[in-house]
């Protein structure tokens, strides 16, 4: 049993040395500039527009099911001309960013952790690091920087579907039109705006970095490779949620 134990907190030990040394070198090269500007476009493109349609039908159909139980019952209490602005705070600051964070973390991490472990149980990043070029700057710059650019940018949308679709049911539900956006703009500002946005980087740090490590130290084969991508996706759920309860902690309310 103890020994059991022992090399659980060994391989967590691990586990964290291995992601804080992969972030840290990640980092290097983002600022020195060692990067190829030809994959970051082509991963933008991947992680970016390719996750849009997905995003915009979660998070709009989460902000109607939240439209709809707020609509109705508030309406019961006559408080009708609270429902935009609670629906519209809520998606900008929580639903919007937290929401698209987990659908980018199902579809691109697990995806980055299949290619890059593909890549390494058939030895592809061996032969990198023989012809001298760094797997870190080559594979996982671009999709960082992919990431944690157009993650904000599917926030945004999100944020806007979501919205609209509460609006949508909010108004069948019997709220007028006028109420819902006046209520908005009381109850809404950028900075609740920029709150959700701000939580989008260092979700998007998670999703690129765990997405990359677990492809990276994949072993095994092919068992390998499916143990990192699910890994990967666990991973990156648990920690967007850890994230998001300390940032909403330290961000202004």
């Amino acid at each position: 049993m103890l020994e059991q134990v022992g090399a659980e907190l060994i391989s967590l030990i691990q586990f964290v040395g291995e992601t804080v040394v992969l972030t840290v070198e990640t980092f290097r090269y983002v600022f020195t500039g060692a990067h190829s500007p030809r994959q970051t476009i082509r991963q933008m493109g991947d992680i970016g527009f390719s996750s849009l349609p997905i995003v915009l039908v979660t998070v709009g159909f989460s902000g109607m099911v939240l439209a709809l139980y707020t609509a109705t019952e508030f309406l019961k209490l006559e408080a009708g001309s609270y429902v935009g602005g609670l629906v519209a705070l809520s998606i900008a600051r929580e639903i919007g960013p937290v929401v698209t964070s987990i659908v980018v973390a199902a579809r691109v991490g697990s995806a980055i952790a299949a290619e890059l472990g593909t890549m390494k149980v058939t030895e592809q990043i061996d032969a990198l690091r023989a012809l001298a070029t760094s797997p870190v700057e080559y594979l996982v710059v671009p999709r960082f920087l992919a990431c944690v650019t157009m993650l904000p940018v599917l926030g945004v949308l999100a944020g806007v579907t979501g919205t609209v679709g509460g609006a949508l049911v909010a108004v069948y539900a019997g709220v007028p039109w006028a109420q819902y956006l006046s209520s908005i703009q009381k109850m809404v500002d950028l900075g609740d705006v920029f709150t959700g946005l701000a939580k989008t980087i260092p979700f998007a740090v998670i999703i690129s970095i765990l997405g990359c490590h677990q492809g990276l130290y994949a072993r095994g084969g092919a068992a390998g490779v499916g143990r990192a991508t699910t890994s990967s996706v666990v991973l990156c759920i648990i920690s967007i949620y850890a994230a998001d309860f300390f940032l909403s902690a330290i961000l202004p309310r």
